[in-house]
């Protein structure tokens, strides 16, 4: 190994996110013998559990211990009855390290595996799209900025120029670098309400202007409700989709459901110099400690984090462990979402398959 490590912040979370980073760890593990480089890890507390002891979601210090790595793999975080005075949950980091970090790109591919069952008549390969939500403007902006009263609240969408050009290239650049891997051609569709929304026209707007450097990618629009309808009826036509930060939110976990559930769906969020990598579904309390939840996504964004660590081989290598351990039914999902025999067992079985 080279003498540089790779320093990699470890948040778990809340519910059943110590159990899933648990998992991902012993992966991590599993693989740090063919990395080009160790990985050290540091725990950094933060969430609602945070919230409850401290008064604050996350520190101060663990943020800027977050800005410092050269990745972070965070668990889901949240607990529905852990409250902000406003009615909005306080365990979430969103706010805090989205925008407080300019992490404006968030990355969730949506990618049907060998051996899950959909309700779609869908083979793997057919569902394998990435959408690519503005993760620091739109509706979600107005976060704890809501004006109002007991009777009407009134939330800003915000879409800047400068916002737009750059979640528009980041999809272009990103269908560019896919074409090589995924044998489609590299296309970009842009999902918005720009029939509606001003707003939305500047976003259109902006991506049209900059689609015009990409002559190769290719190019289209989407109402919000007609994208909607398209990625049940017919989504082996996507490839990019970049969108408004709420809307990337609702369809994501649209997604998820055609691939066998938002257990299967990995998230990134990148800024500039830092990035963090982590399932995009939550905390799931009620099965909190009971070896039930499915560790696939936190795994899965291992591989996330891996790729944006430059080692891509050890990250090809846990998509391949996961696909095997599916494929071969190693690891069965329940209809409810949890693995047949346990969080445990679904995490031996694709440490197996690692090689």
């Amino acid at each position: 190994m080279n003498q540089r490590a790779h320093h990699v912040a470890v948040i778990p979370g809340d519910g059943i996110g110590p159990e899933l980073t648990e998992a991902a760890l012993l992966v991590l593990d599993q693989l740090q013998p063919s990395l080009s480089a160790p990985v050290k890890t540091t725990f950094l507390d933060g969430g609602a559990g945070t919230y409850q002891a401290t008064g604050e979601a996350m520190s101060a210090a663990a943020v800027d211990t977050v800005r410092r790595s050269d990745a972070t793999l965070k668990g889901p975080v949240g607990l529905p009855g852990v409250r902000l005075p406003d009615g909005t949950e306080a365990g979430l980091l969103g706010g805090i390290l989205r925008n407080g970090l300019d992490l404006y790109a968030n990355v969730r591919p949506v990618r049907l595996l060998p051996g899950v069952a959909t309700r779609l008549a869908a083979k793997p390969g057919e569902i394998d799209y990435v959408i690519v939500r503005e993760n620091t403007e739109g509706l979600y902006a107005a976060r704890g900025k809501g004006v109002g009263n007991d009777r009407a609240v009134a939330d800003t969408l915000l879409i800047t120029r400068e916002g737009s050009r750059r979640i528009a290239r980041f999809a272009l650049d990103l269908a560019r670098s896919r074409a090589a891997t995924t044998g489609k051609g590299p296309r970009v569709t842009l999902v918005d309400k720009a029939n509606v929304l001003r707003s939305m026209y500047l976003f259109r707007t902006v991506f049209l202007e900059n689609a015009a450097d990409y002559p190769d990618v290719q190019t289209d629009c989407l109402y919000a409700d007609a994208a909607a309808q398209a990625l049940v009826m017919n989504p082996e036509q996507f490839d990019v989709i970049v969108t408004e930060n709420m809307l990337g939110d609702i369809l994501s976990d649209l997604g998820g459901g055609t691939i066998g559930g938002v257990g299967f769906c990995p998230g990134g969020n990148y800024g500039v110099d830092c990035a963090y990598f982590e399932p995009i579904h939550g905390s799931a309390p009620a099965i909190a400690g009971q070896d039930r939840a499915n560790p696939v996504s936190q795994i899965l964004a291992l591989a996330m984090l891996l790729d944006h660590l430059g080692e891509a081989p050890a990250a090809g290598a846990v998509r391949a462990a996961v696909s095997a351990a599916l494929a071969d039914g190693a690891v069965t999902i329940t209809p409810d979402g949890t693995p047949a025999n346990g969080t445990r067992h679904a995490t031996r079985a694709v440490l197996a398959r690692l090689g």
